[in-house]
């Protein structure tokens, strides 16, 4: 795969950090890496966006940033209260097509969930996804209303023939309660497809050594680490 498209069901789920352990873990394996962040808002000139903290994070990964606007809000809407324009998804495929070409991955992240509006025609990231026939991760929280969201991502992917490639929980809690250990269960049912990882929160917090010693852990073979899936669920089950 040269290009994934990572989405989450919702903002402020830990979607950068899973961006983060992906591109360790690909860089990990001796794979070159790029990031690329259609639309970044809520963030002002000068100021780290969510490619800097991956950078940061995982190491050595080719950053791009389409645009920025600095209202946090979807991107049609920041871009409109900026008066710039917006993100189209063909701009973002040619972009994604170019750092393929010369890189072993290129993780596309978006911003917030998968139907936010990218531009005043309202093309969002899963039209992002078509035109780059490119599969999708999807990133959700652990706790209660997450099959939900999981369950409406994963029939907006199907209603456009988009493969998914799994789901990743953001930001797993250190002491997760009763809905959050039977959610890690029901993941899998909910989203049809398989669970690829458990990022713990504060994961983010860590140093960079730290991170990229530990990313490996968080994620299943399919994204380049040794998580299992089928033990950690019987563990905290």
């Amino acid at each position: 795969m040269a290009v994934i498209v990572v989405t989450g069901t919702g903002t402020e789920i830990g979607k950068t950090v899973v961006t983060a352990a992906v591109a360790a873990a690909a860089l990990a394996a001796g794979r070159s890496v790029a990031v690329l962040k259609p639309a970044q808002t809520g963030v002002l000139p000068g100021e780290d966006g969510d490619v800097d903290v991956v950078a940061r994070l995982a190491g050595d990964v080719t950053r791009a940033e389409l645009a920025r606007f600095p209202d946090p809000l979807a991107p049609a809407t920041a871009a409109r209260r900026a008066g710039l324009p917006p993100v189209r998804p063909r701009q973002v495929a040619e972009a994604a097509a170019e750092l393929a070409a010369r890189h072993d991955l290129v993780l596309v992240e978006g911003a917030g969930g998968l139907l936010v509006r990218l531009d005043d025609s309202g093309a969002t990231l899963a039209d992002v996804a078509v035109e780059l026939a490119a599969p999708v991760l999807v990133v959700a929280p652990a706790a209660l209303g997450t099959l939900n969201m999981t369950a409406l991502t994963a029939e907006a992917l199907r209603a456009r023939d988009l493969t998914q490639l799994g789901v990743v929980v953001g930001s797993w809690p250190g002491e997760p309660d009763l809905a959050a250990r039977c959610n890690l269960a029901d993941l899998p049912e909910a989203a049809g497809a398989p669970l690829l990882g458990v990022v713990p929160e504060g994961a983010g917090a860590l140093t960079p050594v730290e991170f990229r010693g530990r990313a490996t852990a968080w994620l299943a073979p399919g994204l380049g680490g040794r998580w299992d899936a089928e033990a950690f669920t019987a563990a905290v089950g």
